[in-house]
């Protein structure tokens, strides 16, 4: 029954390895970053996922069964595409090795719902239209995995949408302390609806993923997230609700396009600015993504929007105290 998980330090990566230490499974960190939580340091292994011959002899010795990729590189500050490489070599090198180990049952690999771009919902999965360095280096790797073909393990491919929760980074921790410190505002009446995640239900599904009958899931793409779809306003009401703290105010979106367009000028001048026009457009712009069949194999996940708020709210709380 032993797992590894590639990018066990990183936010998803994490919960996941949390989840299974408490169901007492036999589970390794494959990162080259050491975890975030020092009671996961006895089960990480300081590995580079785009070095094949680095990770080919731990899987050697430590003959896991399950294999679950989140290891990548997922920023969008990349230069050209080569500085995404560890996403395609990672891919490669794991596909390589399951043809190696055949004792090893399944993969799931994780990939990104930027395959395509904002506010597109492809009707057929294969429908690409990627138009960020980070995506295209993904649509490549989803079709390494789909082609690979005399692989004994199953396989198949998740992809993230909105997730948030304990142990994330941007944009959604800035999202809740900007609603928390009375810095959010509505932008007019042009906030979208999105398909969000908790990350207790994310671990949740991909636990389902990775132990489900493989005629359900071989070879197949799943988006990960919850439904229904929720409005960022109403949502970001909900956590200033639970909070206690004030209600984010409403003010007129050209404010919100004069903002983005200073944002652009002083990154490109290399200064950080919390608004931009990618940002902009990610806060106005629809992207509700169908989960029918993460649904279908998963079930119901276990936790509602606002039980997973107060689980956030207790987590940033917590993490401010130990600073």
């Amino acid at each position: 029954m032993t797992i590894i998980v590639t990018g066990g330090s990183g936010f998803i990566g994490t919960n996941i390895m949390d989840y299974y230490l408490k169901k007492n499974l036999k589970i390794f960190n494959f990162d080259i970053k050491p975890p975030q939580k020092k009671e996961h340091v006895e089960y990480w292994q300081k590995v580079d996922v785009a070095d094949y011959k680095d990770i080919c002899r731990l899987f050697k010795i430590i003959k896991p069964k399950y294999i679950i990729h989140l290891a990548a590189r997922t920023d969008l500050g990349g230069k050209d595409y080569e500085d995404y490489s560890v996403n395609v070599k990672s891919v490669e090198n794991l596909i390589k090795i399951c043809k190696e180990c055949t004792e090893i049952k399944r993969v799931i690999f994780a990939s990104t719902m930027l395959v395509n771009k904002t506010g597109h919902n492809p009707k057929n999965l294969l429908n690409y239209n990627a138009n960020t360095l980070y995506g295209q280096s993904k649509v490549v790797g989803e079709n390494i995995i789909l082609n690979s073909k005399d692989l004994s393990a199953d396989k198949c491919i998740i992809r993230p949408t909105s997730i948030w929760g304990e142990w994330f980074g941007e944009p959604y921790k800035n999202f809740f302390d900007f609603v928390l410190n009375g810095k959010y505002f509505h932008p007019g009446g042009n906030s979208c609806k999105k398909t969000f995640g908790y990350v207790g239900n994310s671990v949740y599904q991909i636990d389902k993923l990775l132990f489900a009958d493989p005629e359900k899931i071989n070879n197949k793409i799943f988006y990960i997230g919850d439904r229904p779809s929720v409005n960022i306003s109403k949502w970001a009401d909900e956590i200033s609700s639970l909070a206690k703290v004030k209600k984010p105010m409403k003010i007129p979106l050209f404010f919100f396009i004069l903002l983005a367009f200073l944002g652009d000028f002083l990154n490109k001048l290399g200064f950080k600015f919390p608004m931009t026009s990618y940002r902009l457009k990610n806060m106005t712009t629809d992207q509700v993504y169908n989960l029918d069949d993460t649904y279908n194999v998963c079930g119901n996940p276990p936790f509602d929007r606002k039980s997973a708020i107060k689980q956030t709210l207790k987590w940033i709380s917590h993490k401010k105290s130990t600073q």
